[in-house]
């Protein structure tokens, strides 16, 4: 697809145009700087020149609540080490909290679960018997809760009491294997753990206690565990005296007021997880000043929210759009959680739940909606609709015809948002924009104080396929990474490449329109359904086993929908891939990684392609399997075994990945 022969699908009507928060965010630049836009494009080339003048205006637009006004906005303007709002002292919490009254803030309903709602008002005093909680158990500012938990209204719950005490916050959703929950948990030292005791996925329950347990068992800083009664209601569960039950941690404190700790503005919020591509998942920590501005501005003006809307995302708690999902109580918004398998009992389950809860903003993965478009299905003449204003879609490219797909069989007037970003900024550098058309397989643009642009190997802008980079720093970046006290790990994960400028690992062009169209991840990230998980926790779960030496997994998403998730094998000598063997590595993969990164293929080779100094070659491997010829993509120079590569073109044409 060339940038102009891209569909226009969909635009705004003049009283749509009228009634965008982008519309009304411009017109208050007009009346109150006098600043004056005619287009969206005009607007995003002022605010990534007139950077600080930018960010400025969010925080008085959004009228941020600070012990102090700001003196300055961006104290130092260099990448790592931006400077934003020094002096400033603030809560997200409290900044939630400014809505409150009988409206719903949240509605939930799971596998388990039907659907129920809470109130703004039920849920600040929630909000604060969690904290009260807290402060008794001597969880303070600083200290980190971590919490091994489903999407369920307990998190958002637990989350918020956390932030409103400076609490630093981290969790994982529990379908992640116990390795990879203690590999991310054990490096950031938590006081205590929120767990549920297991959850149910596609009719199946899954029991996580063990789980619990040998979380509970790897972490010596854990002193106390809240477990939730989520799979077996009103079972006992506790069973030594280092764990209570979530009523009995909530209930004395129910009535307490909630009390807000106004922190500086990079003081962390919480801690998200890179995938682990490379070794032990990054430890991202980000602050309380650069999300709350940065959701604001991404869920305020690109996903238009207000107190109208209800607004939902597909996720799980380990993945940084439940991080997202929730900053829409910071519009008014209610919430939508769902917990389970998304397609479960049948393709139309969460089609369901959108007329069910009048839903008017559906966000979900790129791997979601093609799966919908490939089961046949017509949501928009099954399901009333009516009130579905905005798709979101992300996780991945979506294609052309998943577009045209949600144009003809969900909603012909709606804005689809497909968005690309990244749990590195817990937002999307590449947003929707209710004030310009959605054009087939087009990203409609970049957002707003995000100075994106596409990158050559030798580092200077080009209009063609290059790296996406960031050439000013934006609020969310991470404040730093945990246990990175000199910042090296920080710099050579995004500073490597281009000094001074933030290299992301997607392949980006940037349309004639001011557009973009992703070509994927430059990196050997794994994703699935939307959860990226890294190569070396899979490659820790398979080569546990005693048959398997040496594997490499890569995933490919291909130009007519398919997507396919080898996994390749050398076996010990005289071991074979025999049907035994290839059920026990999936088992292993599910058990200690989770059941999404099953591979698609178990395919044995005699050895794998290593650098000299021992790195796998998964992006060269990928490539190759593609199509690219070996010589663009690897250096066999830099092989220690150069002659493994000739096997993966082979293995290209079996697969069908190479035409």
């Amino acid at each position: 697809m060339t940038q102009t022969s891209a569909k226009k699908l969909w635009e705004p009507s003049e009283e749509q145009l009228k009634m965008a928060a982008l519309t009304q965010y411009m017109n208050w630049l007009n009346e109150q700087k006098g600043l004056a836009f005619t287009s969206y494009h005009d607007l995003y080339q002022w605010s990534v020149t007139e950077l600080a003048t930018f960010w400025g205006t969010m925080w008085d637009y959004f009228n941020i609540q600070s012990t102090k006004p700001y003196q300055e906005v961006l104290a130092k303007e260099e990448m790592p080490g931006a400077v934003w709002f020094p002096n400033t002292e603030l809560n997200y919490t409290e900044h939630v909290f400014r809505n409150s009254g009988p409206r719903d803030a949240i509605i939930y309903a799971s596998e388990l679960r039907r659907q129920e709602t809470i109130t703004w008002d039920e849920l600040e005093k929630q909000v604060a018997a969690f904290a009260a909680a807290l402060k008794e158990n001597g969880i303070h500012k600083g200290d980190r809760v971590a919490a091994y938990i489903s999407n369920i209204h307990e998190a958002v719950i637990a989350f918020l009491a956390c932030a409103s005490l400076g609490v630093i916050w981290s969790s994982c959703s529990p379908e992640f294997g116990s390795q990879s929950v203690i590999d991310r948990f054990k490096q950031i030292e938590p006081k205590l753990l929120i767990a549920v005791d297991g959850y149910r996925y596609g009719g199946k329950d899954f029991n996580r206690m063990d789980t619990v347990h040998a979380i509970q068992a790897a972490i010596p800083s854990i002193k106390k565990t809240v477990l939730i009664p989520y799979l077996v209601q009103g079972e006992e569960l506790v069973i030594n005296k280092t764990e209570t039950d979530w009523d009995a941690f909530l209930s004395p404190h129910l009535g307490k007021p909630l009390n807000y700790e106004r922190v500086p503005f990079d003081h962390p919020l919480w801690i998200l997880f890179s995938s682990g591509t490379t070794g032990i998942p990054k430890a991202i920590v980000q602050g309380h000043g650069g999300i709350l501005l940065e959701h604001l501005k991404a869920l305020s003006l690109h996903t238009n929210l207000d107190k109208k809307d209800r607004f939902f995302w597909y996720t799980t708690t380990g993945w940084m759009m439940w991080n997202f999902l929730v900053g829409g109580l910071l519009t008014g918004s209610s919430i939508i959680l769902y917990d389970g398998n998304p397609v479960y009992p049948d393709p139309n389950r969460l089609w369901r739940l959108a007329e069910e809860t009048e839903m008017t903003v559906f966000g979900t993965s790129a791997g979601f909606l093609t799966q919908c478009m490939k089961s046949g299905i017509t949501p928009g003449q099954s399901f009333d609709l009516s009130q579905l204003k905005a798709i979101g879609s992300t996780g991945s490219p979506l294609p052309p015809s998943g577009f045209e797909w949600v144009y003809q069989e969900v909603k012909e007037d709606l804005l689809l948002a497909s968005a690309s970003g990244g749990t590195d900024v817990c937002s999307a550098f590449i947003l929707g924009c209710p004030i310009l058309p959605v054009y087939s397989g087009e990203l409609q643009c970049r957002g707003l104080g995000c100075s994106i642009e596409a990158f050559d190997e030798k580092g200077e802008k080009t209009s063609e396929i290059g790296e996406l980079v960031l050439t000013k720093p934006i609020p969310s970046m991470p404040i730093y990474f945990w246990n990175d006290p000199d910042g090296e790990r920080y710099k050579d994960s995004y500073f490597d490449k281009y000094p001074g400028i933030w290299r992301h690992g997607d392949y980006l062009q940037v349309t004639e329109r001011g557009g973009c169209i992703i070509y994927g991840r430059s990196d050997a990230t794994i994703n699935r359904g939307g959860v990226r998980m890294g190569t070396s926790e899979i490659y820790s779960a398979v080569e546990k086993l005693p048959e398997v030496r040496d594997s490499l997994i890569v995933d490919i998403h291909l130009e007519d929908d398919r997507s396919v998730m080898p996994l390749f094998v050398v076996l010990e000598e005289g071991e074979g891939l025999e049907e035994d063997l290839m059920r026990r590595i999936r088992q292993v993969i599910r058990e200690n990684c989770s059941p999404r990164h099953v591979p698609t293929d178990i395919i044995e080779v005699s050895d794998i392609p290593r650098t000299i100094n021992g790195k796998k070659l998964e992006v060269p491997v990928k490539k190759i399997l593609t199509g690219v010829p070996i010589d663009k993509a690897a250096n066999p120079g830099s092989l220690s075994n150069p002659e493994t590569l000739n096997l993966f073109v082979e293995l290209g044409l079996e697969l069908g990945t190479i035409k």
